[in-house]
C-alpha cells in the first residue's frame, strides 16, 4: 500500500470484509473498482482471506469477478493450501473447480493435505 493512511484504513475494511464473508459489500467495492486481486502487508489477497475463514459464497464471487486462484501470499501459501489447512472441504472444491493448481505454492495444497491427515481430498 502507498502510505496514506486513509488509503490503507480503505484497504483494511475490504479485507474485513473477506474475513467476515461480507460476499455483496465486497462484491460492490470490487465492481466500483477496488482490485480483486488487492494484497495486505503479508501478501494474503482478499481471495486468501475468504478461503482461509470459509467463506464459499465469497470465494465463488472472488473467483467470478477474476481472482487469481494461485496467487500466493509473501509465504508462498495459496488460498488452496489455507483452505486445506483449516479442513474447509466446500471451499477446497469451489478453488478445484475454478481451476486451482493444489501442486502450486510452498508448501502446496498436497502438502499441506498430507500435513493434516486430509491426503485423499484430491
Amino acid at each position: 500500500m502507498d502510505g496514506d493512511p486513509e488509503v490503507e484504513e480503505f484497504a483494511g475494511r475490504m479485507f474485513d470484509l473477506a474475513r467476515a464473508g461480507d460476499t455483496e459489500t465486497l462484491r460492490a467495492y470490487v465492481e466500483a473498482g477496488v482490485p480483486v486481486n488487492l494484497t495486505n502487508g503479508k501478501g494474503d489477497t482478499l481471495l486468501m482471506l475468504a478461503a482461509y475463514y470459509g467463506h464459499t459464497p465469497t470465494v465463488r464471487m472472488l473467483i467470478e469477478l477474476g481472482a487469481d486462484v494461485d496467487r500466493p501470499n509473501d509465504r508462498g501459501q495459496t488460498p488452496l493450501a489455507g483452505a486445506v489447512f483449516k479442513k474447509e472441504l466446500e471451499v477446497v472444491k469451489a478453488l478445484v473447480d475454478a481451476g486451482a493448481d493444489p501442486h502450486a505454492g510452498v508448501p502446496s495444497a498436497v502438502d499441506t493435505a498430507r500435513m493434516v491427515g486430509m491426503e485423499n481430498v484430491f
